[in-house]
């Protein structure tokens, strides 16, 4: 298993929500893991019910068998401050460069710049070791941009081009970039079985390969429970109503005589028959879509009562039932 694990996925796939359950999967049984949000959201403090993460790492959580969920939300204009101490050790004078709005000008105008800060404050997190020479985390999860510019993203080799050709910011992409496309990385892409997302999903995927970036694994999310089979969609369309009728009033739902409950019942049910197998046509034709594309193929399940960190929990132990930790 790759040590940083990225997960991107179309907005309202629940990308967040599919990294933190990750995050607390693979810090089972002792691990421990890093999730890093990049975009300032705040959207995994609120999944795990906790106040807004500082720049800082932080745990949130104690994972099934002991393992530890670290949360760390990167600010670019405090990861340059960082930076700029490490490389040109200003101290002082980067503070003072802050105050004067210098840091946010450098991340706005340099927008490569900012995703190098981003991305290498993640990767430096994997290499980093404790004074044992173990590393301090077993994974790094971070909750990447959307599909449309997770490739961009990542690629910082290529978006630094323009700012430097040599010097620390140059070296320090390099250093990103031999860990991104190495095989401690793997980009994991969530989806839902829907034409869009499953379409920007099969872009993405050739998008990141393209750029020698290495995909992981495709997540499917919010997967509804079967509730017909292919046999009882057949019987619902081809079933007379008076024998459809019949039976609902052998059910006890309205008296068998003409124009009763029964009776009145078969149509609003049948409507439902029929949109339910449109929606299980489409799902099962997007599902036939992801395998197509040659990559292991995870399903969590909508949950009926919402999200909340019970749910979390929940689809983490999903996650390692289904042997992705």
């Amino acid at each position: 298993m790759s040590r940083l694990q990225v997960v991107s996925g179309k907005g309202g796939t629940g990308k967040t929500t599919v990294a933190a359950a990750l995050a607390l999967a693979l810090a089972t049984e002792g691990k421990r893991t890093l999730l890093v949000e990049v975009e300032g959201r705040q959207g995994i403090a609120q999944l795990f019910e906790t106040e807004a993460l500082p720049y800082e790492e932080r745990k949130i959580a104690v994972a099934p068998g002991g393992g530890e969920v670290y949360a760390l939300a990167i600010d670019p204009e405090l990861a340059l401050l960082d930076y700029l101490q490490m490389f040109y050790k200003l101290g002082g004078a980067g503070r003072a460069l802050k105050k004067l709005g210098a840091i946010d000008f450098a991340t706005t105008i340099a927008p490569g710049l900012r995703d190098v800060l981003l991305t290498g404050k993640a990767c430096e997190a994997v290499r980093r070791k404790d004074r044992g020479g173990r590393f301090l985390y077993d994974y790094v999860v971070m909750d990447a941009p959307p599909t449309g510019r997770i490739t961009r993203f990542l690629n910082v080799n290529d978006e630094v081009a323009g700012l430097a050709k040599i010097g620390p910011i140059h070296n320090q992409a390099q250093a990103v970039m031999r860990v991104l496309k190495s095989p401690e990385t793997a980009v994991h892409l969530v989806t839902l079985l829907e034409e869009m997302p499953v379409q920007e999903t099969a872009d993405g995927i050739a998008e990141l390969r393209a750029a020698g970036l290495p995909v992981g694994r495709i997540i499917v999310n919010m997967v509804r429970p079967s509730v017909l089979g292919q046999p009882e969609l057949e019987l619902a369309r081809t079933a007379p109503r008076t024998a459809i009728a019949t039976s609902l009033s052998g059910a006890g739902l309205g008296g068998a005589r003409r124009g009763g409950l029964a009776e009145r019942l078969v149509g609003p049910l049948l409507e439902q028959a029929h949109e339910y197998a449109e929606r299980f046509a489409l799902e099962r034709e997007q599902r036939t879509v992801l395998t197509e594309l040659g990559l292991p193929l995870h399903e969590l399940p909508l949950l009926a009562e919402g999200m909340d960190l019970a749910g979390l929990y929940e689809l983490a132990t999903e996650l390692r039932q289904q042997g992705i930790s």
